[in-house]
């Protein structure tokens, strides 16, 4: 099989393509024929060797796919040739991934391979937030940075889904303009406008409610600024390439709430909420009543370019690879 690989700690362009055996699946694993991977910014620092968590290399990167089901282990209840998404922690950037199958879904009748690959991770991640962590009431105002991002463009399509009032932070017009089109009420480009200053404009008195950021950088402490009092900010992750430090005494003053959401960890924080948020995500997508949306495709030679779009913050929604 072809495979993405890294040989060492790297940027996305001293990534290889290689040849590698055929995978077999050990008891309680899926072997998957991966026809689209998504791409992700925790992909980008898994290859760097900066992500909270290290995992040696070789390894092949990417950690949601979606593919027809080839082998089971012993214990498995998965027929040979079902479509199916799945998840894993790297190894999805190949022609063949095995999985543990506890990972693995059927894909909805309608829905083709790319679309149940940009959903998994991404959605999860806004609905466990905006329905667990940070719990969206109507009218709420949800302010959202990197808006039209993978996990961002997520948060704008469930905030408005469960009846909060979006603003949309992101740069350039191109991006502010998929945000209106996905339901952001209103829009402020934070490379080119004061930020903290159009979050109070168009909230009000009563300030935002929550703020979902999974870029931090120099856009965490304005957002912070805007909270109404008893807000709460959720971060995801640091898509700016900074850690921002956040002044106590703004969440002193305020009552604000500042808590974190990992994807990883949440079943295990989360073990009740999780299967209910699980089921509703789920019959939500088979329903039609969420989709990604995928602004770029690339084949798996070209995964480097896709990594790149991704690290760059030049991405539309979801950047898939095509294998």
């Amino acid at each position: 099989m072809k495979a993405i690989v890294c040989r060492e700690y790297c940027e996305p362009d001293d990534l290889v393509l290689d040849e590698l055996p055929d995978l077999t699946p050990q008891p309680g694993q899926v072997v998957i024929r991966v026809r689209a991977a998504a791409v992700n910014y925790s992909d980008v620092l898994l290859i760097a060797g900066k992500y909270q968590v290290k995992v040696p290399p070789p390894f092949s990167p990417g950690s949601e796919m979606a593919g027809d089901v080839v082998a089971v282990g012993d214990g498995v209840d998965c027929p040979v040739g079902a479509r199916v998404s799945a998840t894993t922690f790297v190894g999805a950037f190949a022609e063949q991934a095995v999985v543990d199958a506890r990972t693995v879904s059927p894909i909805p009748d309608g829905i083709d391979y790319a679309e149940a690959a940009a959903f998994g991770v991404t959605y999860r991640t806004a609905y466990y937030t905006l329905r667990t962590v940070a719990p969206v009431q109507p009218d709420d105002w949800v302010v959202v940075l990197g808006a039209a991002g993978g996990v961002g463009l997520a948060a704008v399509d469930i905030a408005k889904l469960l009846g909060g009032r979006v603003l949309a932070a992101a740069s350039g017009s191109d991006k502010l303009g998929l945000c209106r089109e996905r339901g952001a009420e209103a829009v402020v480009d934070y490379e080119r406008e004061n930020l903290r200053d159009r979050i109070r404009e168009v909230t009000g008195k009563a300030g935002a409610r929550i703020v979902v950021d999974p870029v931090g950088g120099p856009y965490s402490v304005p957002a912070l600024r805007s909270l109404g009092r008893g807000g709460t900010f959720v971060t995801l992750g640091y898509a700016a390439g900074e850690i921002p430090s956040v002044p106590l005494n703004l969440v002193l003053l305020k009552g604000i709430t500042v808590r974190g959401m990992e994807i990883r960890t949440f079943a295990s924080d989360y073990p009740d909420e999780v299967i209910r948020d699980d089921e509703e995500l789920d019959a939500l997508f088979a329903e039609g009543k969420l989709r990604p949306f995928i602004g770029t495709r690339f084949p798996l030679d070209d995964a480097a370019a896709a990594l790149r779009a991704v690290a760059e913050r030049k991405a539309l929604g979801k950047v898939i690879i095509e294998i």
